[in-house]
């Protein structure tokens, strides 16, 4: 009897500590550390909050810590940490080349998601070459043009009137330069500027087949099709249409700092989360506030969809000592509940198609909320890391005269050619 209530008593402590069991108490004190670079900023802090009261009565003795880096430096020191082995339990990542090329170090996620899988939306850009999934989606991503209605106005344009095709937006530039408006705001200090214009052009200029070569590596940089794109981008600068100083200009947030100060007509945004439908209303207002879709130089059908893809989403690291108690968080930071504040608080598109969005009154985010049922993809989250940071160096580049479109595209394509070897 003593033998038999002695396996009993081990078997009663075990199953208390079993990792992931919600509701009991953990025989020792357990520690997840969670990093991020959103969790200190004030407009997502009711989210990080939601999901860490929650989990923490879920799970007595699980103690949820956020640690927020620089978000300059933060894929520097993730790969730090990688390297070492040791670090954060939880990490939150970007969509697409930054989350796919680090799935070396992250726990695959396809059997424990499962149960979240058809609720929750932007899985692509968080799926390995093997086909497995390594991060939890909260948030959809794109870029749409915001426009300050006033300014058009002042400028003799209609804001009902939206650009349809580049001959229109060209138009429209030309009307807004001759009002003495700048037309576009442009931060482009880090490159992120260019990176925002080349994923805005490729949407709707490329067709399906070209996106689908693009994102293997086999749509060259010096094709026609994307060679058109950079020469857009050296054009739109020499005709006056950026704010001067964009290679000094910060994109987060003195861009979009310029525009809601109304000294600028239209910005490329975000549609989640910062600089973005929320952002905007609340300096602008929401009746001043248009939206549209960028339309491409050349190529597209004539319809014009909106460039998305999985925004940020969490994954769990291999060297994680809790690695089932840090899945179960990753999948809290979409539980609907969450999600649902996330909206509300910081304007997300959220991951999860739960969240009801029904009572939202922003124009624009109501537009936006009608273009996601049939999107394109963001072209610059399937460029390689490498390919990225090298269109942010080229884009300067360009800007300042140092180098010509087909230097670039030559350049830009050695890298492309790199990448896919490795």
């Amino acid at each position: 009897m003593r033998h038999a209530m002695k396996h009993l008593r081990a078997g009663t402590i075990l199953a208390a500590a079993l990792v992931g069991t919600a509701g009991f108490a953990y025989a020792e004190d357990v520690t997840l550390t969670v990093w991020d670079w959103k969790s200190g900023d004030p407009t997502t802090a009711p989210y990080f909050d939601k999901v860490k009261a929650d989990f923490e009565a879920a799970h007595p003795g699980v103690t949820v810590k956020y640690v927020m880096q620089p978000h300059d430096q933060y894929y520097t020191l993730l790969g730090t940490a990688i390297s070492a082995g040791q670090g954060p339990d939880v990490v939150l990542l970007h969509g697409g080349s930054q989350a796919k090329e680090r799935t070396g170090a992250l726990v695959k996620l396809d059997d424990a998601v499962a149960d979240i899988k058809s609720r929750v939306a932007g899985w692509p850009e968080f799926t390995g070459a093997d086909g497995s999934v390594y991060a939890v989606p909260i948030s959809i991503q794109g870029f749409a043009v915001y426009f300050n209605k006033d300014l058009w106005t002042k400028a003799g344009l209609d804001p009902a009137k939206v650009p349809a095709n580049w001959a229109e937006l060209k138009a429209d530039v030309e009307a807004l330069k001759k009002a003495g408006i700048t037309p576009f705001a442009l931060g482009n200090k880090e490159g992120f500027g260019a990176e925002f214009w080349f994923s805005a052009l490729a949407a709707n200029g490329w067709t399906a087949e070209q996106q689908a070569a693009w994102a293997k590596g086999d749509l060259k940089w010096s094709s026609p099709e994307v060679k058109a794109i950079l020469q857009a981008w050296v054009d739109a600068n020499k005709d006056g249409w950026f704010a001067e100083g964009a290679n000094s200009t910060a994109k987060f947030m003195d861009e979009y700092e310029s525009f809601e100060r109304g000294e600028n007509a239209n910005t490329i945004g975000l549609i989640s989360d910062v600089a973005h439908w929320k952002e905007f209303d609340g300096f602008l207002g929401g009746d001043k506030v248009g939206v549209y879709v960028m339309p491409p130089v050349e190529g597209g059908n004539g319809t014009l969809k909106l460039p998305l893809s999985g925004g940020i989403g969490y994954g769990v690291t291999k060297f994680s000592k809790n690695p089932d108690l840090a899945i179960a968080l990753a999948k809290s930071f979409a539980a609907t509940p969450a999600m649902q504040v996330f909206f509300e608080s910081a304007g997300a598109i959220p991951s999860d198609t739960a969240v009801d969005t029904s009572k939202v009154d922003s124009p624009s985010a109501k537009e936006i909320l009608g273009w996601l049922k049939d999107g394109v993809p963001l072209a610059h989250a399937n460029m390689s890391t490498a390919e990225l940071e090298e269109w942010h160096r080229q884009s300067q580049l360009l800007f300042t005269g140092e180098t010509t479109v087909d230097k670039a595209a030559a350049r830009l394509d050695e890298v492309q050619a790199s990448s896919k070897k490795k």
